[in-house]
């Protein structure tokens, strides 16, 4: 199979494992800069471009974007749908999951659970926003954060009231949710490959922070989940319409609560941490599932 992965650095962990995994077992795996593919889009026959070639030769294409280039990102993968391409993740679906507040309420829908989260626009309703997460402590989300950047810990309803009211009075849109003390400072990657959790670690928060990314200086370690966990990362990961997501897990006193699926989840943390080959993975996920036309968006969007 010839496999394209869009990505913006071909040295990252995760784009180096993808190509090695897909060489090894045969493949011809080539890395684009997402942003310097450019595209021709007409109703007789859309095109993607790079480097001053046409690309039409590709069977399967795997999208690492980023947050900061979700707009154009999808939009090249989109294209890419257009034309056939098998998307190891479709475009709407990475859409729909960087978008924390959709995402929250599709899981809801479907029942999954999550911490009590409210959103509001005016300052008039902070008071009522508060009581109805359950109070302080409790956490301020900027909805457009990554990596645990614009995430907050208000520890009393002042310190609540201040945080919401600045972030208000800068136009930022952000969310608040109930503090799930009992987690710790701790979480749980599940690595959803299709509808199986390939592997699972524990993210535990270093000393004085709450927040448990790995780019926080949080530590990760191999963790047994439980039948309940493996199953609400697989809902999860399957209401937002991912193939491959990292679905990120609290353990509450009320059950496991979701707190984000990401869309181009890191492979480099959770093999250290398992031993597991991810990257196979996947690409077995791709062998298995690539052909032509086979996208359920068909370029809509």
């Amino acid at each position: 199979m010839k496999i394209a992965i869009l990505s913006r650095d071909a040295h990252l962990y995760s784009t180096r494992r993808l190509v090695e995994a897909g060489e090894a077992r045969g493949h011809d795996v080539s890395v684009l800069d997402t942003l310097h593919c450019y595209m021709n889009i007409n109703s007789l026959d859309s095109s993607i471009h790079y480097q001053g070639r046409e690309l039409d030769d590709f069977d399967a294409v795997i999208p690492r974007i980023g947050a900061s280039i979700t707009f154009y990102g999808t939009a090249v993968l989109r294209q890419f749908e257009m034309m056939g391409v098998y998307p190891l993740n479709e475009s709407v679906a990475i859409s729909r999951s960087r978008d924390k507040l959709r995402s929250m309420q599709l899981m809801a829908r479907k029942g999954i659970g999550l911490p009590v989260t409210g959103f509001a626009h005016s300052p008039d309703d902070i008071p009522d926003l508060i009581r109805m997460v359950g109070g302080a402590p409790l956490v301020i989300k900027l909805l457009e954060g990554t990596q645990g950047i614009g995430v907050v810990l208000a520890e009393t309803r002042k310190a609540a009231e201040s945080v919401i009211e600045a972030f208000m009075g800068l136009k930022a849109n952000i969310m608040v949710q109930e503090y799930i003390k009992e987690a710790g400072g701790a979480d749980i990657r599940c690595f959803v490959v299709g509808d199986k959790v390939v592997a699972a670690m524990k993210r535990q928060a270093q000393e004085g922070e709450f927040r448990s990314n790995l780019h926080r200086g949080g530590t990760a370690s191999l963790i047994r989940i439980t039948p309940e966990e493996r199953a609400t990362a697989v809902r999860a990961a399957r209401t937002m319409g991912l193939n491959v997501a990292g679905v990120d897990i609290l353990r509450s006193n009320h059950g496991p609560v979701v707190m984000e699926v990401n869309s181009s989840p890191g492979i480099e943390g959770i093999e250290e941490a398992t031993g597991i080959d991810v990257a196979s993975k996947i690409m077995i996920f791709v062998e298995k599932n690539a052909r032509a036309n086979h996208t359920r968006t068909r370029g809509r969007g």
